[in-house]
């Protein structure tokens, strides 16, 4: 697919097919992720991927809350994103470059999971990025290490389900010219 239809083709998926993600797409989606710009090349970004029937089945029932486990019900794979703390939005004397703080770490990783998102989309693949998940019972289960911040879950599989795209705020709603 061209990257000019990648944005206006990507959804968030909730019906996934029984088919498996090649682990070939599995490194393509992470490896896109990885280009993301950060701050100062902080790279902060950890991905904690789950691919195991039984380990999905275990954090679809013990982390994430029933409607989202009902949505990623046939994902084949589930990716956790988190990023470790106080490396990005640092200067160089070691103390936080502006009042947003650490905040630049959660910014760094939504570029990095967009850049993971529109990569599945390109390779067909459908993906699904929930927020509402049980951080203890995923740091617990994946043995995340308590230096890094869970922030979300997202799914990856093949779409059985084709939505349409969602209205969008015309740019006059969002932007503010000054020419």
């Amino acid at each position: 697919m061209e990257f000019n239809d990648v944005l206006p083709s990507r959804r968030s998926i909730r019906r996934y097919t029984n088919e498996p993600v090649q682990k070939d797409q599995i490194i393509a989606v992470l490896k896109a992720a990885s280009l993301a710009p950060s701050w100062k090349n902080s790279q902060c970004a950890r991905w904690y991927v789950i691919t195991d029937p039984k380990k999905l089945a275990e954090i679809k029932e013990h982390a994430l809350p029933e409607f989202n486990a009902r949505n990623t019900a046939n994902a084949p794979c589930l990716i956790v994103a988190g990023f470790e703390e106080g490396k990005s939005g640092m200067g160089a004397d070691g103390e936080f470059a502006n009042e947003i703080k650490d905040g630049w770490s959660y910014y760094d990783l939504g570029l990095a999971t967009e850049n993971l998102c529109l990569e599945a989309a390109r390779l067909g693949l459908g993906t699904l990025i929930m927020g509402i998940r049980d951080e203890a019972q995923l740091r617990n289960r994946l043995a995340v290490p308590e230096h890094v911040r869970i922030v979300s879950v997202v799914s990856l599989g093949h779409p059985d389900i084709d939505p349409s795209m969602p209205m969008r705020l015309e740019l006059d709603k969002t932007c503010v010219f000054f020419e």
